[in-house]
């Protein structure tokens, strides 16, 4: 059987039990969360550390770059590997690296420890792939939208959370005993509520799962349409987030830097209606919904860009982007985990790769953009972005196929569908 090829239904093992969507979102919300709670506390760990901002900002950067290679050597196991010891080890090791953050002596510690711990918390993106495959043809589109909530309230919550525990404790360290313990709370009920395995057992070895991830992106048109996609938008969403604090702290505005940080308060409105954009998927296909989230998207950028001393308007036009930005990443990957569920965690691989790349690309253009030219060039370069996932939607022709299921079956020889302009 070809590894990169979905595997016919009568090949794959029927799920274990049903998907806990709620229980999948709220570990997606925790276990997210671990990357971004530390943001706000670097100011306190450059005081109670004795270093410079600059030195603490190494977290920042230790947590994001712990995530990628995280979702590059970890997420493929999930095709093959048993998913409850799987998760049950990832959670324990982010545990015990939080609580060595925790009692970290110096910035070096701290910054390895948050390295090691944003390593091992990609669970988010193994439990999106494991909860489309369990719900099943038909409603990918609204589970994927579901946990894609959890991820982003659990990703925007956890700053203000962790600030408000600081505070109250007067310690940084806290937030990360505090996350310590929510994390390690989830080993006793998530892994259970898991299927044993997320497709068959495979005979690929390590080395080959992650040698064969090039081969996927080439087998897979959908997978190439979406991986494009996702860098296009989340190269436009990094843009406008990466120069917003510099924008709100210029005159005439010369807001403090506390004002970037309640945005994402702010947005909270627009995440919640993103849930939308699952059934919307389910129902409407994938094409659609990607479509009007890059409408939307560079409606939300022109709003910003029209009244850019309005705080309002700079409010109106996050929340458009959010809505946005979140609906297409939902149709996106709804659209992959249509391919098949024995590589559904290497697709995800793949996309989240695309996606972070995109995103990498659009903050350092931004940054440049906005301190050479100022906030107009950056949100220009941001639609330059959106403009080019709209080139890709429409060279596409719309082929990759939505996750509207597909009855369709071959007379006397029961087959997978085979994705509209899948070679």
């Amino acid at each position: 059987m070809d590894p990169f090829r979905p595997a016919a239904p009568d090949d794959s093992p029927a799920p274990a039990r049903p998907v806990n969507v709620l229980l999948f979102a709220v570990a997606g919300a925790v276990t997210v969360a671990n990357i971004y709670f530390p943001q706000p506390l670097l100011a306190a760990v450059a005081r109670g550390l004795d270093v410079s901002e600059r030195t603490a900002g190494l977290i920042a950067s230790a947590a994001q770059i712990g995530y990628a290679l995280g979702i590059l050597l970890l997420v493929p196991l999930a095709d093959t590997a048993r998913l409850r010891r799987l998760t049950s080890v990832l959670l324990a090791l982010t545990t015990a690296a939080l609580l060595v953050a925790a009692s970290a002596p110096g910035v070096v510690t701290l910054t390895v420890a948050t390295l090691a711990l944003s390593t091992t918390t990609v669970l988010p993106q193994i439990l999106t792939p494991v909860a489309a495959v369990l719900a099943g043809p038909g409603r990918q589109g609204r589970v994927v939208g579901l946990v894609g909530l959890g991820l982003t309230l659990g990703s925007t919550l956890s700053r203000t959370v962790s600030g408000a525990v600081t505070d109250v404790s007067g310690s940084w360290r806290t937030a990360y005993v505090v996350a310590a313990v929510a994390t390690g709370a989830l080993l006793c009920v998530l892994p259970r509520r898991l299927p044993e395995r997320l497709g068959a057992r495979g005979h690929t070895s390590y080395a080959g799962l992650l040698a064969g991830l090039p081969k996927l992106l080439a087998v897979h048109r959908e997978l190439r349409v979406s991986a494009l996609l996702g860098a296009c938008v989340f190269a436009a969403f990094s843009v406008f987030w990466a120069v917003l604090a510099f924008h709100l702290a210029a005159p005439p505005l010369g807001y403090g830097p506390g004002a970037a940080g309640l945005f994402g308060v702010l947005t909270l409105p627009a995440a919640l209606l993103s849930a939308t954009a699952g059934p919307l998927t389910d129902r409407y296909g994938a094409p659609l919904v990607s479509a009007g989230g890059l409408g939307l998207t560079g409606l939300g950028l022109g709003v910003a860009g029209l009244v850019p001393y309005s705080s309002v308007g700079l409010v109106a036009g996050a929340n458009l982007l959010v809505v946005g930005v979140s609906s297409c990443q939902v149709a996106n990957q709804a659209r992959i985990f249509g391919i098949g569920r024995a590589v559904a965690a290497r697709v995800n691989t793949v996309f989240m790769l695309a996606t972070f790349g995109g995103g990498a690309l659009g903050s350092l253009a931004g940054s440049w953009l906005y301190a050479e030219h100022g906030w107009s060039s950056a949100l220009l370069a941001a639609g330059v972005f959106v403009a080019a996932g709209g080139i890709v939607a429409v060279r596409s022709g719309q082929a990759a196929p939505s996750c509207v299921p597909d009855v369709t079956r071959e007379a006397g020889n029961i087959r997978p569908r085979i994705p509209q302009g899948e070679s």
